[in-house]
C-alpha cells in the first residue's frame, strides 16, 4: 500500500462517495448502495479497490460483511499531507497581499 494506491482509489467519484459514507460508521454493501445507481458486482469491485489501498477493512459476522474506514490508511494520507503543510501559511499570506494590492 502506498500513497499512489490511496490517491488512485480516491480518484474515482463513486469510491469517494463510498468512503465518505463509511466515515459515518460501519455499513454492509447493501446499505452502501442505497441512493446510488450501482450494481452489486460494481460495488464489490469498488470495495476491493478501497480495501487493497488500505482505506477500508471488512468485518465478517457469519455470512454478513460490514465495512469500515481503516485508520491506518488515513494515517498514511495524514503523513503525506504533513510534508506539504508548511507551505500553506506562506502561500495564504502571499495571496492576501496580492488581493490587497489588487484592491488599491
Amino acid at each position: 500500500m502506498s500513497e499512489n494506491d490511496i490517491f488512485k482509489a480516491l480518484a474515482d467519484p463513486t469510491r469517494r462517495t463510498i468512503f465518505e459514507k463509511l466515515a459515518s460508521g460501519s455499513m454492509n454493501a447493501s446499505s452502501l448502495r442505497e441512493g446510488m445507481e450501482i450494481s452489486q458486482p460494481a460495488m464489490s469491485q469498488h470495495l476491493a479497490v478501497l480495501r487493497s489501498a488500505g482505506l477500508i477493512r471488512e468485518q465478517r459476522f457469519g455470512r454478513y460483511v460490514n465495512y469500515e474506514v481503516d485508520p491506518d490508511g488515513l494515517a498514511l494520507i495524514a503523513q503525506w499531507l504533513t510534508k506539504y503543510r508548511i507551505y500553506w501559511p506562506a502561500r495564504m499570506d502571499a495571496l492576501k497581499t496580492l488581493l490587497k494590492d489588487m484592491d488599491q
